[in-house]
């Protein structure tokens, strides 16, 4: 499926980036190309791969020319770079927009002029009825991405995305935050302990995205069947992994934050799919819908009223501390 492609990573020096990165090379691709922003973040990782398939461009999805020759000969375009932290997009929201938007859109004119095969855009939990302005601009990435596949007339560019919530472990998300305080002697800084998110591994996400790859027809939006956990257990795991006991402050729920995450609302439902383990979101369009619908293996109409954290089976205590430690997340 990927033997000798070309493959482009924006934002390709974070913590998916480097991990598909890593995938991409077992898997006898033509090239891999990094870009990004980070100048010490690539030159770390070319330390760390040091492999001949691998190309480094340093820019910003901001600038379409210069993404524009980051593009040329690329077969597939994976879309990560994003500004993702919550509260920074609530107190810088004109600079999130630039990026999370007019970079999604500059992506997608670029991949559509260079006829890549497939562009696939990697979305959020968060993008699912946005309470926050990151996850609005989410939103309007996967509706630019959909409406692509209108937009490019004879072109042959697949647009599609993938959805997850937050892989566990990742840089900023709330288990390295916990174990860098239960390290440094600090409390444990908990919203809510009945709070839930979305459970899953790097290794999944990537999963994903392989499958995204294969399997992908244009105006899909690809979403894994997942657990969730609550926060409550997730403290306990990590404080019976590190046999400290810590103290526990209760903090104000952060700016543009869920009790519970979302990855398919009440409306989206109607229009997804079950087909080989994973969700698909179609387009609303009933006439497009139904024909898309019909080339999936197996497809199976979703059995949820509605796909969220709080709904869903959760992973337990045990199970739990056996992910974070299989994955070395330990205190």
């Amino acid at each position: 499926m990927l033997s000798g492609k070309n493959i482009l990573i924006t934002g390709g020096t974070g913590s998916l980036g480097t991990a598909l990165t890593k995938k991409l090379l077992s898997l006898n691709v033509g090239a891999v190309r990094i870009y990004s922003r980070d100048e010490n973040k690539q030159v770390l990782m070319e330390e760390k791969f040091n492999d001949k398939r691998l190309r480094f461009l340093i820019g910003d999805i901001r600038d379409k020319e210069r993404l524009r020759r980051a593009v040329e000969n690329i077969d597939i375009v994976i879309h990560a770079a994003a500004l993702k932290h919550v509260p920074v997009a609530e107190y810088n929201p004109f600079e999130v927009i630039k990026t999370n938007v007019t970079g999604s859109q500059n992506i997608v004119d670029v991949s559509m002029d260079e006829e890549v095969e497939l562009c696939l855009a990697v979305s959020s939990d968060k993008a699912v009825s946005p309470l926050n302005l990151y996850g609005a601009t989410k939103l309007a990435m996967e509706k630019l991405f959909i409406a692509a596949n209108h937009y490019k007339g004879k072109r042959k560019t697949k647009f599609s995305c993938v959805r997850y919530g937050n892989v566990l472990g990742s840089r900023g998300s709330v288990v390295p935050k916990f174990i860098e305080q239960i390290r440094t002697n600090k409390e444990v800084t908990i919203t809510d302990p009945s709070m839930t998110r979305f459970n899953i591994t790097m290794d999944e996400a990537l999963k994903l995205i392989l499958h995204a790859i294969r399997f992908s027809k244009g105006y899909d939006v690809f979403i894994p069947k997942l657990k969730s956990y609550l926060l409550s257990d997730l403290v306990a795991a990590l404080e019976e992994i590190s046999s400290i006991p810590f103290k526990q402050k209760k903090i104000p729920i952060r700016v543009g934050e869920k009790m519970h995450e979302l990855l398919l609302n009440q409306y989206e439902t109607k229009y997804t799919i079950e087909s080989n383990g994973v969700y698909i979101l179609l387009p609303s369009d009933y006439t497009n819908g139904q024909s898309l619908r019909k080339l999936y293996h197996n497809a199976e109409k979703l059995g949820l009223d509605i796909y969220s954290s709080d709904n869903v089976p959760h992973i337990s205590q045990t199970d739990l501390k056996k992910t974070l430690v299989t994955h070395n997340f330990i205190p």
